[in-house]
């Protein structure tokens, strides 16, 4: 494992650093990093109407995790759809899924992102700076950003030249992670080049628990370990940017691999005999997925007499396979020749291309207007069937204004147009088609299940809009309203997907006949700011024509073992609900914070809840700086009982989470330990992947992060 020689390479960065102490100027520069985030941060929420947060590279290291949607949970409005204890996507105000965009580098990260069991395959070490946008963010993005956005940007490029580096440690007791991270840089003149190396290890993770029940079945849990949930990931990235006088370029490429463990009792039918101890908690067995994701980007700028032309490029190709020994419910299904324990595999290729120009228009108005390409290709592999292949080709142009008449009003508005074309491919399921006939089923019955997937052609165009305005009263209060129309195109598994579903449980099926999905979102912001009191209250509202969602049907499916039939169906919804934040400074080094968000959701037509609706949660913390570079974290977390759920979705109780936190600054690292679930409460994430199967989130867990930072400045040539 490379991780190994991390040791090695701290030592090397100690000598490093004191060799080149005489000329070390990192404080100085922390410092004016933290006045550009303060500003930056000033920025945005002044200028966007929308409700805006901004993770600087401080509350990154704060709450880091080892994972970037975990490290963002602690954020209002965000949360976290956990896949065990190392692997997350995200959610905002209730939504998730493909209806929130995650943007690298100007790229939206296209993944399989659909699945509740899949991951973001982005390397938490190498994320410097996040700003979410929460509610419609179609008109920057289009399709699939009706939830909001993540804009994941790198930082500035150090102002002078210089060589310099970091080195990140990881350690957690819950799963026994091991992790690292060695970062390399240099500015020289015009160019800045960094690469970063990172990779973690960790075994299967501890439950406050000694047995889960599936299926009405009681599975044990021994040692408290939840079995085969080891897992790890590596990932590389380099980033290279030049800047000379109007011209600026960027060019990035990044490769991250994941491969994780499956809990074997919450995969298939479970087996009892298959959660005996094995005697070594960092293996990874069946049934297990893999991920690969590779992501080349770049980024063309030009600005000539305030005009600003910018085009953003980028090819991904996404591969995740799932494996299990093979089983079939087909007596004709025979052993596959090559990789016979390989269940399904998705290999998804993107293409991206997103054209900008701006400018002002006299002393009042600047204008931007855009252009968006993506061309995406879905191949398919296994000996089981869940989503067929399929080519998605989306276009689109916008045009956003904003109207500044004075320094305490600013005016926004733009609409975008979108079209979109999707051919999904016919799959044809012999082994189905022998099995219903050698169970003298009716030829109409084999007729109408012998294709699990019926080819579709289908186009979609709509216009999404937003309207907002920011008003500065006093130089204490500031008030945002935006109103919204966004829409979202169906993926491929909404409209064509017929299988059972291991990941979600369940028999999922498609609807080729469904229409886009529509809404109306109005969201509003006051915010309160004086020197040692901030204060800050977010209602939102949310209406959808076609909110599309798995219902259960009540019909049998007729493949076997699969139960009942989930059915991607539109219906009438409304999200609604609030985020408020207070945070008051006592004395000069006492901090206390409080933070809540709420979200209900109803389905107008079923009159129920929609499913996946996270419980309402408030968290208190108090901040103690007893000295300029030590930080005392303590934070208790109170989670709602979630009784307001969909039909055949468990109710998820309450829990009460305490978090203590440790942050020091030394001269040469950055050193935090924290302490997550401190009491050990046994608790349920309602948006957990193994909720389902009353799986308990992991208990108690010691993170230690150790953070080296090294550089020397370099002398013009």
């Amino acid at each position: 494992m490379y991780i190994r020689y991390l040791p090695v390479i701290l030592i090397f960065v100690q000598v490093f650093r004191m060799q080149a102490q005489a000329t070390d100027t990192l404080e100085t520069l922390s410092l004016d990093e933290m006045v550009v985030v303060g500003s930056y941060r000033s920025s945005i929420s002044r200028s966007v109407s929308q409700s805006v947060d901004l993770a600087d590279k401080t509350f990154l290291t704060e709450h880091f995790t080892g994972n970037l949607v975990q490290t963002l949970d602690n954020m209002t409005g965000i949360r976290s759809m956990d896949i065990g204890a190392g692997f997350a996507k995200p959610m905002i105000r209730g939504l998730g899924f493909n209806r929130i965009v995650v943007s690298e580098n100007g790229i939206k990260q296209e993944g399989q992102q659909w699945g509740a069991d899949h991951g973001l395959e982005i390397d938490a070490f190498d994320v410097e700076r996040v700003v979410v946008r929460k509610g419609p963010s179609s008109l920057l993005y289009g399709s699939d950003a009706m939830g909001g956005a993540i804009e994941i940007s790198p930082a500035p490029a150090p102002p002078d030249n210089r060589l310099y580096g970091e080195v990140s440690l990881l350690g957690k007791s819950v799963n026994e992670t091991l992790g690292g991270s060695l970062m390399l840089g240099i500015k020289q003149n015009v160019w800045h080049v960094k690469a970063r190396f990172s990779e973690q290890h960790f075994g299967d993770y501890r439950i406050p628990a000694d047995t889960v029940v599936y299926l009405t079945q009681r599975m044990p849990v021994y040692g408290r370990k939840l079995k085969n949930t080891a897992g790890f990931e590596r990932n590389a990235s380099l980033f290279a940017e030049y800047r000379q006088k109007a011209y600026y370029a960027d060019y990035a490429i990044s490769n991250a691999f994941q491969k994780v463990g499956f809990f074997s009792g919450a995969h298939g039918i479970p087996d009892v005999s298959r959660l005996q101890d094995d005697g070594d908690s960092r293996n990874i067995d069946m049934p297990f997925s893999a991920v690969n994701h590779l992501k080349v980007t770049t980024r063309q700028q030009l600005t000539n007499d305030g005009i600003v032309v910018r085009w953003d490029l980028g090819f991904q190709h996404n591969h995740r396979e799932e494996w299990s020994l093979f089983h079939t419910h087909y007596a004709t299904q025979s052993l596959p020749a090559e990789d016979p324990d390989k269940e399904l595999a998705f290999s998804l290729s993107t293409a991206s291309s997103a054209l900008r120009t701006e400018w002002d228009s006299g002393e009042l108005w600047k204008h931007t207007v855009g252009w968006d390409v993506q061309y995406q290709r879905n191949d398919i592999a296994g000996y089981s069937f869940l989503l067929p292949e399929f080519e998605r080709f989306t276009t689109g142009g916008l045009w956003l204004s904003v109207f500044r008449p004075n320094e305490r009003l600013t005016v926004s508005g733009g609409l975008r147009y979108d079209f979109g074309k999707m051919h999904i491919a016919g799959f044809r399921d012999v082994y189905l088609e022998e099995y219903l006939r050698d169970r003298n089923y009716p030829e109409d019955v084999v007729e109408a299940h012998r294709w699990r997937s019926y080819p579709i052609d289908r186009s979609f165009d709509d216009i999404s809009g937003s309207l907002g305005a920011v008003l500065q009263l006093s130089g204490s209060y500031l008030i945002k309203v935006n109103i919204g129309r966004s829409f979202r195109l169906p993926g491929a598994n909404e409209l064509a997907s017929n299988g059972v579903h291991h990941g979600a449980f369940r028999h999922e099926q498609g609807d080729g006949s469904l229409p886009s999905e529509r809404g109306w979102q109005f969201d509003a912001g006051l915010i309160f700011e004086r020197e040692n009191i901030r204060m800050a209250f977010s209602p939102f509202f949310s209406w959808f024509e076609n909110y599309i969602y798995l219902r259960p049907s009540g019909e049998w499916s007729i493949l076997p073992h699969a139960g009942q039939i989930y059915r991607y169906s539109g219906a009438k919804a409304v999200f609604a609900g609030s985020e408020a934040e207070l945070s008051v400074d006592f004395l000069s080094n006492l901090t206390y914070r409080l933070s809540g968000e709420y979200v209900y959701t109803h389905n107008v037509d079923e009159h129920t809840p929609m499913a996946f609706s996270p419980p309402a949660s408030v968290r208190n913390a108090v901040v103690f700086r007893p000295v300029k570079d030590l930080q005392l974290t303590a934070e208790v977390q109170t989670i709602a009982t979630q009784n307001r759920v969909a039909r055949n979705e468990d109710r998820t109780p309450g829990a009460n989470l305490v978090r203590l936190s440790a942050s020091v600054h030394l001269p040469y690292a950055d050193v935090v330990l924290s302490a997550h679930n401190l009491l050990n409460t046994a608790y349920f994430n309602h948006l957990s992947f193994y909720r389902k199967v009353e799986i308990p989130e992991p208990g108690r867990n010691i993170q230690l992060l150790i953070k080296i930072p090294f550089g020397a400045n370099r002398q013009t040539k």
